[in-house]
């Protein structure tokens, strides 16, 4: 008995690590068209709830609302490999302080939420986030994991991605978004049921400004991994030695 319970544990790891993993690699080259929290709203909500969603490719989303997000929600994007250790254990120390709950989650991790999970706080469904946020690191370049992150978050009541709230809010295409625009849509990240981009309350007024002055200190924007500055400042200090 104990062995074929243990035999059929064993099958069911291997078919979950296989079905998941393709999973993973069919949303490396497919629009990913609807999420599990699309499914969650359209049932909460009454008949007159309406899913906004249109996927278009990084190409045709504004490199503002880019670095907007990236600038409001994981500054480190292009350098962690999925998970912000800093970022984690300021969480967890606010949050055995009592302070106000903060999550430490990166956009990988979103983005494996987004596409795969459902929301909540349990152990179990952290864990499957984890799972998943390693594997579209592993599969999934970091451009990617942005176009699907951009393309199925949820960005206003009943509106999923850039593109859709880009004309819910402003009117224009994802593509023609600037600075302004774009970090009043990332302002509302934390909360898009409650908070509107366009107008904007006296919180996401000045979570804008704050977001925009980060888009200016961040400086140009490439979606190319960046170097830590310890190495950076390695790499040159080599090679100003190699030159005299």
């Amino acid at each position: 008995m104990i062995k074929k319970l243990f035999k059929f544990i064993f099958k069911f790891f291997l078919w979950f690590i296989g079905l998941t993993v393709l999973w993973v690699l069919i949303y490396k080259f497919v629009p990913v068209p609807y999420t599990p929290l699309m499914a969650i709203r359209s049932i909460e909500g009454d008949e007159k709830y309406q899913t906004r969603h249109d996927w278009v490719p990084i190409e045709e989303i504004s490199p503002y609302l880019q670095l907007a997000v990236i600038c409001a929600e994981d500054q480190t994007f292009l350098s962690h490999n999925g998970f912000d250790r800093k970022a984690i254990e300021k969480a967890l120390e606010n949050n055995e302080k009592g302070k106000k709950l903060r999550g430490g989650s990166t956009i990988s991790q979103q983005t494996a939420k987004n596409a795969f999970l459902w929301p909540g706080r349990t152990w179990f469904r952290k864990g499957l986030e984890a799972y998943f946020t390693l594997l579209i690191e592993t599969l999934w370049s970091k451009e990617r994991i942005l176009e699907v992150y951009l393309n199925s978050i949820e960005m206003g009541d009943g509106v999923f991605g850039a593109e859709a709230a880009s004309q819910y809010w402003f009117k224009k295409s994802a593509k023609n978004l600037r600075t302004e625009n774009a970090a009043a849509i990332a302002a509302i990240l934390p909360s898009p049921q409650r908070y509107r981009a366009n107008p904007p309350g006296p919180y996401v007024a000045r979570r804008t400004q704050w977001i925009v002055r980060q888009m200016r200190y961040y400086g140009p924007f490439t979606l190319k991994k960046q170097e830590p500055k310890e190495e950076k400042r390695k790499r040159k200090s080599n090679n100003e030695r190699s030159r005299t």
